[in-house]
């Protein structure tokens, strides 16, 4: 095992299932317990549970703390009510990313941001660079265990564990409430993997508690435990970008897609450069594209058009488990840009058809 690897808090846990552990964003992660296409299989037709405690919470507090948030965020947080979640970014100074999050409104005044864990050093640093509003900021991640259980049956199980209806909650919504007879538990709706279910967020001591609190109520569904190896072919399916593949310091969320998170109704970071790539229309555009020929794409593979020339390069890939066939997202200049386009993936000696197609892959 590397050196320094942190470690979830319910680590033997994973290593008691078998789980196939593996370093992860700085941490030692489960990432199959048994075979990637049953888990994968097992989430979009049943339920399934994955541990992500090595995701991010940062609490802000304070009568500026939406201040400070409309600044470092791309998209409107005065939009948001208590009980509401909304996705966004923190753009960077030079035109891209330094992380994609979630902002949780818990009251005026109070915010949980939850962030990628290879970044979390990084975003809080920044997000601290920017506090001259005098937001109080707590950096909890340490603090808490994340269970996603994602899955058509997810609400069967987890409604046995609490009084909350949970089929009454919206998605991108979340209620602070007790589960499985553990108070102040944030329950939330935000899945990553288009298959529905809800996140769960428990201090560590409750982690063991709520993980099997969760499987005795997911026992008659034959709920599994599901490693991260499943959890990138599910996000994979569903076109859903992730950071350090399809957005970094490097990308614009116009050129990502991602205008929709990108608010010019207000000041945030380099707002005047991401406008200015709207407005001029960016030099490249995120894809999906579907393998023509057999072949699995993987990052970094150059994408050619049908004349050889290189006009990008393969940001995801895999085999999609549901559609039994390859698929795959990445930049291409804008004029390739266009649905339905054949474009050529070279994959090492071999250059294979693909088309450009709509996302998600997955219709649900």
């Amino acid at each position: 095992m590397e050196e320094n690897l942190k470690q979830v808090h319910l680590n033997d846990v994973h290593v008691g299932l078998g789980a196939k552990m593996v370093p992860f964003a700085g941490y030692n992660m489960p990432v199959l317990y048994t075979n990637l296409i049953q888990e994968h299989l097992c989430v979009r037709s049943n339920v399934g549970v994955f541990d992500v405690s090595h995701m991010g919470e940062f609490f802000l507090s304070g009568t500026k703390a939406l201040d400070l948030i409309q600044y470092v965020c791309s998209n409107d947080a005065s939009k948001l009510v208590d009980g509401k979640v909304q996705y966004s970014c923190l753009p960077n100074e030079t035109g891209g990313i330094v992380d994609d999050l979630l902002v949780y409104r818990i009251q005026e005044n109070e915010y949980l941001l939850v962030v990628n864990a290879s970044n979390i050093e990084k975003d809080w640093n920044w997000i601290s660079s920017k506090n001259t509003f005098g937001v109080e900021m707590k950096n909890a991640s340490d603090e808490y265990s994340l269970f996603a259980v994602q899955g058509p049956n997810a609400i069967k199980a987890l409604q046995k564990l609490t009084a909350v209806n949970l089929s009454e909650m919206e998605y991108y919504s979340f209620k602070i409430d007790e589960m499985a007879g553990i108070p102040d538990v944030i329950i939330s709706n935000t899945g990553y993997t288009g298959a529905g279910g809800f996140e769960i967020y428990v201090k560590n001591e409750n982690a063991l508690a709520m993980w099997n609190a969760i499987f005795e109520a997911g026992a008659e569904f034959e709920m599994k435990p599901v490693g991260l190896g499943a959890r990138d072919t599910l996000r994979t399916e569903m076109g859903y970008a992730l950071y350090g593949h399809d957005i970094d310091d490097t990308t614009s969320p116009i050129e990502a897609g991602l205008g929709w998170i990108t608010s010019f109704k207000k000041d945030f970071i380099a707002k005047d450069i991401h406008q200015k790539i709207k407005e001029e229309g960016p030099q490249k555009k995120l894809v999906g594209f579907e393998m023509i020929d057999r072949g699995i794409p993987r990052q970094h593979y150059p994408i050619q058009d049908k004349d050889g020339n290189v006009i990008g390069e393969v940001t995801s890939g895999t085999q999609s488990p549901s559609l039994n066939l390859g698929i795959g997202m990445g930049y291409v200049s804008t004029e390739n840009a266009k649905i339905g386009t054949e474009i050529m993936i070279a994959i090492r000696d071999r250059v294979l058809k693909a088309k450009i197609v709509k996302t998600p892959f997955l219709n649900k």
